[in-house]
């Protein structure tokens, strides 16, 4: 069964500087957390872009790997779970748009199905919660 979560978040700073602060991999260690992101690759012609894969660590399973698949600069970041997940058909979606008299919104959605039953659920109510508070601390 396909999970969905959904964030829709405002920040004081502008969208320039929220879609560098989340398109670096080192910093989504903060917006995952207890996962330890580490960088594998950079992009094909920009660091953070298209190609570029970070691997997510948690406490406890095997780390998994994502790939960007599509970024555009200040306004999109897409990414794909590309091996080593209890998930599947994963696709994450950060769309970036300036708030009017300044600021920036979020609106991050994660769609994906578990590969086992249950775990999906599961995963949907860490995950959001995780990166409500993550995102939290960027606000």
């Amino acid at each position: 069964m396909q999970q969905r979560i959904s964030i829709q978040q405002d920040f004081r700073m502008p969208v320039a500087e929220l879609y560098a602060l989340l398109s670096e991999h080192e910093n989504l260690s903060k917006v995952f957390a207890p996962a330890v992101v580490t960088r594998l690759r950079d992009g094909d012609t920009v660091r953070n872009g298209v190609g570029s894969v970070r691997r997510l660590k948690m406490p406890v399973g095997a780390p998994f790997e994502e790939t960007v698949t599509q970024a555009v600069e200040n306004e999109l970041i897409e990414y794909r779970i590309t091996s080593g997940s209890p998930l599947k058909n994963h696709l994450g979606t950060m769309r970036f748009s300036a708030r009017p008299g300044g600021g920036s919104h979020l609106d991050y959605t994660i769609v994906f199905e578990g590969r086992v039953p249950f775990i999906g659920g599961l995963v949907r109510l860490l995950l959001d919660r995780g990166i409500r508070r993550g995102l939290g601390a960027f606000a």
